[in-house]
């Protein structure tokens, strides 16, 4: 997950996997809000270096809306999918994706990330976000794509106003009932700065705040920058839910 520049992506993927990272998520286009789009070819040779450098230490996924990158990315070496569109960018994605045999995250995203935050509106946030997730995944099944090979994301902060993000906070066990391991990205980002009036490098409290809020209504994979803080704040809310472990065998 990027750090805005601070490490090359080579130094970062050995990084974050040293301190526990499973999963790389690695991408060559910004997608926060305001971000422009980036052009396929160069998106590639971003990408390449750190999914290269990423090979045996971590499970790699490749961050991208496009089918082009997609397919390029996975021939490097990623093992899994991550569309903040849910497919909606590109029509070839899906198909793409069916074809590599891959498994696929499919996030809610109101509009496309130049102009989502300008009027994102909602009748139900969560309501909303479940209806348009099950259209996504849909559109995955009829291309060929497993239901165990399907992850989702509730799109915290893509197109959605600062309250409907607690919102999808608060609510986040009704997705449950789509039957699909829940992806949680709050890591650092606007809801948890408006609230505390802080800058994205000192949004790590708030981040494992909601890290541990999410995990204890039952998310499943988290996306962060802060790799080892988030392990300990999931390692307590653990403990708390099932028990902790004896105390010769807590490591």
């Amino acid at each position: 997950f990027s750090d805005g520049g601070a490490y090359d992506g080579a130094e970062q993927a050995r990084l974050l996997a040293a301190q526990g990272a499973e999963i790389l998520d690695i991408g060559g286009e910004s997608t926060r809000p305001g971000a422009s789009e980036v052009p396929a070819a160069e998106e590639i040779a971003r990408l390449a270096p750190a999914i290269v450098a990423g090979r045996g230490l971590a499970a790699i996924s490749v961050d991208t809306r496009k089918a082009e990158v997609a397919r390029a990315a996975i021939a490097a070496g990623a093992g899994l999918v991550n569309d903040v569109s849910g497919f909606d960018f590109d029509p070839a994605m899906a198909g793409t994706v069916a074809a590599a045999g891959v498994p696929v995250c499919l996030m809610h995203a109101q509009g496309i990330p130049e102009t989502m935050q300008d009027n994102p509106s909602y009748g139900d946030v969560l309501l909303d976000v479940y209806d348009a997730l099950a259209e996504r995944i849909a559109r995955a099944e009829a291309a060929g794509i497993p239901r165990d090979r399907i992850v989702i994301d509730p799109g915290f902060g893509f197109g959605k106003t600062f309250a409907e993000n607690y919102i999808l906070l608060n609510r986040l066990e009704e997705l449950h009932a789509m039957g699909f391991p829940l992806l949680i990205g709050t890591s650092r980002k606007s809801m948890i700065g408006k609230l505390l009036d802080v800058e994205p490098k000192q949004r790590v409290a708030g981040t494992l705040a909601t890290t541990a809020i999410a995990y204890m209504k039952g998310g499943h994979i988290f996306r962060v920058h802060d790799v080892r803080a988030n392990l300990h704040a999931l390692r307590v809310a653990q403990a708390t839910l099932y028990g902790a472990p004896n105390e010769g065998d807590a490591r």
